[in-house]
Formats: structure tokens, C-alpha cells, sequence
């Protein structure tokens, strides 16, 4: 059985969290099988990257150095992996749902005839019966996402062979604390390429920062198609101002137009895991639920009494949060003075 494989995604020397997180999970799930946890890291002088990697899990660092490698380019980083693939057979090789994943990832498997699944929120050790076949696949990766416009929950199993490749998001698994001094193996990695390969150059890159940071904030207030109107999705401002918050949205009150996407919680926006997550209006789809179902509490607001959110909820408001939100507002400066 071959290793589990994480793409380490870095730009400029820095490695993406997710990255690191996907190591975490990418551990646990290689104890599982009794196999090694390995990291693949491109770039161009990046080696001392490989001492963190180690810190966080990885067994062995496939180090490929090249200053063709810096900036990412999609198609000299899909010939080195493949390469790697062909080379050494891993069992499973996750990458970041990010743009640079979701550049490389399908690239990747479409190049070794493997199966993806992009955007999965759970993964799991599992035995697989392949009816079709008649036959039953020890040890499985299970690759669990939303599916059927959120509707359910699919389970995938890749019955194709090696590597089980998918995408993560950054936030949905957890991210574990180094184990400082720990330490690894590199193997380096010949790159050789050919100028079919190196075509793109790049001028220049313009990045933009955001100015929201979700991630990192201990409340968000967040607001849904339940508010009504953009005009009332300004109480979901005014609450998260009162409390010290930021401010997220459903994808519906994004989609109408009331609030930018960078503010969007769920699986096609930020994975979030607050202390205290205010959920305004939601009424909790599955895709909404797994990007913030982590948080330490829940409180719920909606007509509904039935939806989907209260299922998740530590404490649920069922009123309308055209009342409700001013109420509260009141009561957190009443306290205040």
C-alpha cells in the first residue's frame, strides 16, 4: 500500500495553512492505513520549509527545487507531480481547494487517469463493497461532500486504483499543534522540463488583500435570505458592531446581492470556527452548516421553527430578526452603560 501524499501549497516561502491543516487529517488517516504521511513541496529555494512540514506530521518531505518552479505555473508543476506519482504509487494525495489546487488537482488526475473529488468536507478509512464488480476494497478513502445541490450527503469511494486524490477547503479539518523538534526525511527530486512546458511566463503578479478576515474573528454575526432586504441585512451589521464581531452571510443573502462573497460562510465560501457564531435569518442548508457547524455556540435566529440551523444550534430564537436583532442591540448597550 503506498503512503499518504499532501501537496504543500507555498507562495513566496510561505506555506498555506491549509496545507498544514491537510497534513493534520492526512496524518491521522496514514495511522489508520499503518503507512507514512508524505509531503510534496515545489518551489525555489524552499528546503528550510521542510522542518515546519515535519513539525506538523510529514514522515518524508519529496523536495523539488527549480527557479522554473517560483511562481506556481500549471503546467510545469503537473509534470513533476505526475512524475512523483508514476514514481512512488501513493494511496491518497489531497490538496487545498484553493485556485492554485484547483488549478493542479484536476490537471493532475486527468493526466494519470485518477478519480477527484474537489470540495469534501469529511474523509474517513473505510471498507468499499464495488457491487458492480462484486467485490469488497479494504481500507478506502470515504469522500464525503454535499452533493445534489446540497440535498444530501454523499459518500464517494474511488474504485479506479491509486492514487484517491480530492480538494479540501482551507478551515474544514483542524489544524493540530506542531510537535517542535520533530523530524523527517527529504528525498530530492531531479525537475526536468521542457520548454513545452515552461510556455508561461509570468510579468507580473497584483495581490489583493482582503479586507475581511473571517477565519481568524471570535464572533460573526451572520445573515441570511430570512432578512428580506438589504436595507434590513444592516441589522446583522449593527449586531455584529455592538458585539465586537464580523460580519458573514448565507450564500443566498450574498447571491441577492446584499453583502460582497468574501463575506460568504459554507462550503463554497469560508470555513469558520468561531466562539460565537450568530446565525440571523439562515435557514441552514448543508453546504451553510459545514463551514461553521464547528463553532464553540450557536445561536439561531429564525421564523422557522423547523429549519435546518436549530438542528445545530446551542440556543434558538424562533421571531422575526427585524425584532429580535434591535432587542438585542438594546440589551448589549443597556449593559454596557
Amino acid at each position: 500500500m503506498g503512503n499518504v501524499w499532501i501537496f504543500i501549497e507555498q507562495d513566496a516561502g510561505k506555506i498555506a495553512e491549509v496545507s498544514l491543516e491537510l497534513l493534520s487529517k492526512g496524518t491521522e488517516l496514514a495511522q489508520r492505513l499503518g503507512v507514512k504521511t508524505e509531503a510534496v513541496l515545489l518551489g525555489k529555494h524552499v528546503s528550510a520549509l521542510a522542518k515546519t512540514l515535519h513539525e506538523h506530521g510529514a514522515d518524508n518531505v519529496f523536495l523539488a527545487e527549480d527557479p522554473r518552479l517560483e511562481p506556481y505555473s500549471a503546467l510545469p508543476y503537473t509534470k513533476v507531480v505526475c512524475e512523483l506519482i508514476r514514481a512512488h504509487n501513493p494511496n491518497i494525495l489531497m490538496f487545498g481547494a484553493t485556485n492554485m489546487g484547483r488549478s493542479l488537482a484536476p490537471r493532475v488526475a486527468s493526466t494519470v487517469l485518477g478519480g477527484l473529488t474537489a470540495d469534501c468536507t469529511a474523509l474517513e478509512i473505510d471498507d468499499f463493497e464495488d457491487r458492480a464488480n462484486s467485490r469488497v476494497m479494504k481500507d478506502r478513502l470515504m469522500q464525503i461532500r454535499p452533493a445534489f445541490g446540497g440535498n444530501i450527503i454523499a459518500t464517494i469511494a474511488n474504485s479506479w486504483g491509486d492514487p484517491q486524490m480530492v480538494t479540501v477547503r482551507e478551515g474544514v479539518m483542524q489544524l493540530k499543534e506542531p510537535k517542535p523538534g520533530r523530524t523527517g526525511k527529504v528525498t530530492p527530486v531531479k525537475v526536468e522540463l521542457t520548454d513545452a512546458e515552461t510556455v508561461v511566463n509570468i510579468i507580473e503578479r497584483v495581490k489583493s488583500e482582503s479586507k475581511v478576515n473571517l477565519k481568524s474573528a471570535r464572533i460573526i454575526v451572520a445573515g441570511g435570505y430570512g432578512a428580506g432586504s438589504k436595507e434590513n441585512f444592516g441589522l446583522i451589521h449593527k449586531l455584529a458592531e455592538a458585539i465586537g464581531g464580523e460580519v458573514g452571510a448565507s450564500r443566498a443573502a450574498v447571491d441577492a446581492g446584499w453583502i460582497d462573497h468574501e463575506h460568504q460562510v459554507g462550503q463554497t465560501g469560508v470555513t469558520v470556527r468561531p466562539k460565537l457564531y450568530i446565525a440571523c435569518g439562515i435557514s441552514g442548508s448543508i453546504q451553510h452548516r459545514a463551514g461553521m457547524s464547528s463553532s464553540a455556540k450557536i445561536i439561531a435566529i429564525n421564523t422557522d421553527a423547523s429549519a435546518p440551523i436549530f438542528s445545530i444550534a446551542h440556543y434558538g430564537i424562533v421571531g422575526d430578526l427585524k425584532e429580535v436583532i434591535p432587542m438585542l442591540i438594546n440589551a448589549i448597550k443597556g449593559k454596557d452603560q
